[in-house]
């Protein structure tokens, strides 16, 4: 039976132990053979590379129905759309080389998909079309793909807003000689909500295209001050599009937040996930100093924070030493004047208040330009042979936004060669930040001086910045690049990356 994105406190010994549970649940029959009907590139081309992927000969299988449900966020039920029933989906955990074969059965009413984000799986598998046509209302569909990267990576459909409900679930890939230096392990899942307690996501994109200078003063589409916790705007200014009316961490909100329990003095490693739509969070826990470990899956050179700023899209892996008492891991939502929380226990002791703010949220504050990759996980020196720009624009006052003066249905796709090394220049040319994210692939950030920065593969680019990322093309196929704004991607903020 697969997990619970939110189990109890276990060690990381009950964790692997589980996952073997989770490689034998049965899987029921596909509608469609999961490895047909693809145009993402040819077939020896993925066979090629599927064949370099390291491979453990081990299955981890489920199956995932997505459809209609009534889910309690805490106090309140939410008529949304999930997996299973539950918010967040189950946790699907493996091993680096596992193979996993995970059903989709849609009972949605309409057509979905399931995007592994983060992972750099073979491309007609990546669970956005065209690379893997989308699944029909009424059938199955078998994802079927080995895993090459350890990290915290999670899912979610790329089919139109579906992405703001509560069709997600994390993915964590275990590395088998990584010794883990820490006692117990809290997967933390982000959210703003909307759906089934406010106004739906079609209601609130409705809403941005019509009005002019994008709804922030509409009932439910609040002010932006651009400061969130900290007095300071790491945003470059307006922090978002929408004021939802609940903010949660693992399905629940900060009236009856969820607890993780252990003992005082043992190292927690905490996967913090930000599946967002339009909110980044500030995230701090009360009491504790952060060590950040990993950004996207991959090492940075170990950190210590205060407090982490988390774009829609990214994921950050952190370890505490408990102290004793009970400690609320706050998530503020970045510009929007809300927070949510969870709860860290190791005594008795009782939920602060809900206007509590612990002063770590004002304290060293990390941001992608905090951290880099030690050399195992930087990519070497060579040069890139391919510079591509990717000009970020839009206007707030029709809600258009474009990659390359072009929106996605108009969009000319950035060309690449397997085996090149290739730069993207990003040059924001709006007043908003955009969390941009590439499938399929990895890259590193590039620094000031040419500094290398963290290996990540969704960025937030602030308000009139540029910034250069490398990566290397080694992955065949056609790959969305996109901005993880949920409502920023619909009205056009999304282009391809093709081989050639």
């Amino acid at each position: 039976m697969p997990e619970i994105a939110n189990p109890p406190s276990v060690s990381r010994r009950g964790f692997l132990v589980a996952t073997a549970a989770l490689g034998a649940t049965a899987v029921a029959g596909c509608g469609r053979d999961a490895g047909a009907s693809s145009t993402a590139a040819p077939r020896d081309a993925i066979a090629a590379v599927e064949a370099r992927r390291p491979h453990s000969g081990r299955t981890v299988s489920t199956t995932l129905t997505a459809q209609r449900t009534r889910v309690d966020l805490g106090g309140t039920v939410a008529d949304t759309i999930a997996y299973n029933d539950v918010v967040p989906g189950p946790l699907l955990r493996a091993s680096v080389g596992d193979e996993l074969e995970i059903t989709v059965r849609n009972r949605l009413g309409r057509p979905t998909s399931m995007h592994w984000h983060g992972i750099a799986l073979r491309n007609d598998m990546d669970g956005a079309s065209p690379a893997t046509p989308d699944i029909p209302d009424g059938r199955d569909f078998t994802y079927r793909f080995s895993v090459p990267h350890p990290g915290t990576y999670w899912a979610h459909p790329h089919t139109g807003l579906d992405a703001d409900t509560g069709l997600y679930f994390p993915v964590i890939v275990d590395d088998p000689n990584d010794p883990g230096r820490y006692d117990e392990e809290w997967v933390v899942m982000l959210d703003d909500w909307t759906d089934g307690v406010g106004s739906s996501p079609a209601q609130i994109y409705d809403r941005l295209r019509k009005t002019s200078g994008a709804g922030h003063h509409m009932p439910g589409m609040g002010e932006m001050p651009g400061m969130g916790g900290g007095g300071r705007a790491p945003l470059g200014g307006d922090a978002g599009d929408v004021d939802y009316p609940m903010y949660v961490i693992n399905g629940r909100d900060p009236r009856n937040p969820t607890s993780f329990r252990v003992r005082p003095g043992q190292r927690v490693r905490i996967r913090l996930i930000n599946a967002g739509s339009d909110t980044a969070f500030r995230v701090a826990l009360a009491g504790h100093r952060m060590t950040v470990t990993h950004t996207d899956g991959f090492p940075v050179v170990p950190t210590e924070v205060d407090a982490l700023l988390i774009g829609m899209g990214e994921r950050y892996d952190v370890v505490v030493t408990a102290r004793d008492g009970v400690f609320p891991l706050v998530a503020a939502a970045e510009g929007k004047n809300a927070s949510t929380r969870a709860l860290l226990v190791t005594a008795a002791g009782t939920n602060p208040p809900l206007d509590f703010a612990p002063r770590e949220l004002r304290g060293r504050l990390g941001t992608v330009g905090s951290f880099s990759a030690p050399p195992e996980a930087s990519f070497d020196s060579t040069p890139a042979d391919a510079e591509l720009p990717v000009e970020l624009g839009g206007s707030m006052a029709n809600y258009r936004w474009t990659i390359n003066g072009r929106a996605f249905a108009q969009a000319q796709p950035l060309a690449v060669r397997e085996g090149q090394r290739v730069a993207l220049t990003f040059r924001n040319s709006t007043m908003m930040w955009h969390p941009m994210h590439l499938h399929g692939h990895t890259f590193q950030v590039v620094g000031a001086d040419n500094r290398p920065g963290a290996r990540k593969d969704t960025v937030a680019v602030l308000p009139m910045q540029k910034l250069r990322v490398i990566f290397d093309a080694d992955n065949p196929g056609v790959w969305m690049l996109h901005c993880h704004n949920t409502y920023h991607q619909e009205a056009g903020m999304m282009t391809t990356l093709d081989y050639r």
